[in-house]
């Protein structure tokens, strides 16, 4: 009983963790708990938090997509080559400046749309197509860019960075509104419940009359579309699409997950515990940043969250994710 208690409230555990994270900050540094070092915390960690939704979703429904941590990239860098001038590394398209958005989007779904199609049509291992993706687009970022940084960015990637909306940044409202209907849908709507289902039992989904193949489908091309819109806000708040956007993204897209209880197997977790693990890693990173710890320790950091995520799911819950 007691273990699975814990288990089911493993997402509550991250609530005194960030506690004591917020005291341990303030005690390192005057300027941790100013607004302004919070505000910039959040909007920081505002990419991060949509590939987290986006991968906590398809962890659900009992899949995997690593292709996340290059679509972040791929998809801002065509949509900005296809506008921008031969000259400036464009494409020489020069589509209009008001398509970079749309198409930014249409490409983060083409990209979940072919990896659902391999993983569900040809039978392979959603791990190691998404793996291949990955690896895909970081080639084809470097060839569409030549090498080199995009600097030509749309005025509608610069305002979704810059912009500030009641005090807080554009980001922050944008990655809130999403996590909000995500949090609703899986708690309210037929097809977001659809997800536990399905990552649960595949089998008993189907007999349940579950169209699991187009639930899978579906999340995988939600994924890639808030890929896409992370890619966005990212370029906005940056200015540039360098040819390494989101390299290593998808290490800490994995640790926020999995200490925020969304379990590895399918059918578990919730959307408020990857939010509370993302403002964890936060909050860890900007106090080493604080102390000027190398930022190699920092990744270090990532790979042992995960560890010390993976042992205490072990004994809160009595199984071992795999």
């Amino acid at each position: 009983m007691g273990r699975s208690l814990l288990g089911r409230y493993q997402h509550l555990a991250l609530v005194p963790a960030i506690v004591v994270l917020l005291a341990v900050g303030a005690a390192v540094s005057p300027i941790f708990l100013t607004a302004d070092n919070l505000v910039a915390v959040l909007q920081q960690q505002s990419e991060l938090s949509l590939l987290v939704l986006g991968e906590a979703l398809i962890l659900i429904a009992g899949k995997m997509d690593l292709s996340l941590e290059s679509t972040i990239g791929i998809a801002p860098a065509l949509a900005i080559a296809l506008v921008i001038p031969a000259g400036s590394n464009g494409l020489g398209v020069e589509l209009g400046a008001w398509t970079a958005i749309p198409v930014c989007l249409l490409v983060g779904a083409l990209v979940g749309a072919v990896n659902g199609l391999l993983v569900l049509r040809l039978g392979l291992s959603g791990f190691m197509v998404t793996l291949g993706m990955l690896t895909l687009l970081r080639g084809l970022q470097e060839a569409l860019t030549k090498g080199q940084t995009l600097f030509d960015v749309p005025e509608s990637f610069l305002y979704l960075g810059a912009a500030t909306w009641l005090g807080l940044p554009a980001a922050v409202w944008v990655c809130a509104l999403l996590f909000a209907a995500g949090i609703w849908a899986l708690g309210y709507l037929r097809q977001g419940r659809a997800l536990y289902a399905v990552g649960g039992n595949k089998e008993a989904a189907r007999a349940a009359g579950i169209r699991v193949d187009r639930v899978v489908w579906v999340v995988l091309v939600i994924g890639g579309v808030l890929a896409a819109v992370a890619g966005i806000l990212m370029t906005g708040r940056l200015g540039t699409v360098a040819v390494t956007q989101g390299d290593g993204m998808i290490f800490k897209v994995f640790a926020a997950a999995v200490i925020g209880g969304i379990s590895l197997q399918g059918g578990r977790g919730t959307l408020v515990g990857a939010l509370f693990g993302v403002l964890l890693l936060g909050l860890v990173e900007n106090i080493l940043r604080l102390l000027s710890v190398s930022g190699f320790y920092i990744n270090a950091s990532y790979g042992a969250v995960i560890i010390v995520a993976l042992v205490v799911t072990r004994f809160a819950t009595g199984k071992a994710q795999e």
